[in-house]
């Protein structure tokens, strides 16, 4: 059953690894911390440095904006706009060009609505704050972003993440019969993978089955 453990931790990784993250700060520093600790949370993570580069990687730029931006693009691009996946994006609000703020506008109007949007400050100015929240940001941090601050918030996203499926294996067994064991692979509460075993066993063969003799008729 060597093969079985291996499938299990393979698949402990993938759920790991499943919530993704758009980092967006022009600051190479502030990109790299933001990264660690997100990777320290076991997210997937994507780094820009620009506002711009996150609408292109996010598939929102018109034509012109797209000549502007590949022009200085040093990001991988996804392979497909219609299997990209990203659970949060966390953006600086003070950026040159295009702000934080302008950002979150764009994703608000556009098919990532639903998409929660962090943006983070060195600056506690309320009427920024006040601003980013009423037109739909998630939270605003301030900087310097610590670990327990990530956590706080990525859990509530992380508890909606969609459970792993089910894996069905097949198994022979002594008496050349094939048994069926079904892993359930679910998330609790401290996002700790739970693996659950059950065995069902595959109905005999027909000629292996007792027969019924036929009833006589009287």
């Amino acid at each position: 059953m060597e093969y079985l453990h291996s499938d299990i931790a393979d698949t402990q990784q993938r759920e790991k690894q499943h919530f993704h993250v758009l980092a967006v700060d022009d600051s190479l520093i502030e990109r790299k911390l933001l990264e660690r600790l997100l990777r320290e949370s076991s997210c997937k993570v994507t780094c820009v440095d620009s506002g711009d580069k996150a609408l292109e990687y996010l598939g929102l730029l018109d034509s012109q904006e797209i000549d502007r931006s590949t022009a200085s693009s040093s990001f991988p691009q996804p392979s497909t706009q219609e299997g990209l996946k990203v659970n949060l994006i966390m953006t600086d609000y003070s950026m040159p060009g295009m702000s934080g703020y302008d950002l979150l506008k764009r994703v608000k109007g556009s098919s990532w609505k639903d998409i929660p949007v962090v943006v983070m400050s060195s600056e506690n100015v309320p009427s920024r704050i006040s601003m980013c929240m009423e037109e739909g940001a998630e939270e605003f941090l301030l900087k310097p972003v610590q670990l327990s601050d990530l956590k706080k918030q990525l859990q509530p996203h992380l508890l909606k993440l969609p459970v792993h499926p089910k894996i069905d294996i097949t198994t022979t067994s002594n008496d050349n019969g094939n048994d069926r064991m079904i892993i359930d692979i679910t998330m609790n509460n401290n996002q700790n993978v739970v693996v659950s075993k059950r065995k069902t066993m595959t109905p005999e063969p027909l000629e292996r089955r007792p027969q019924m003799k036929g009833l006589a008729v009287i």
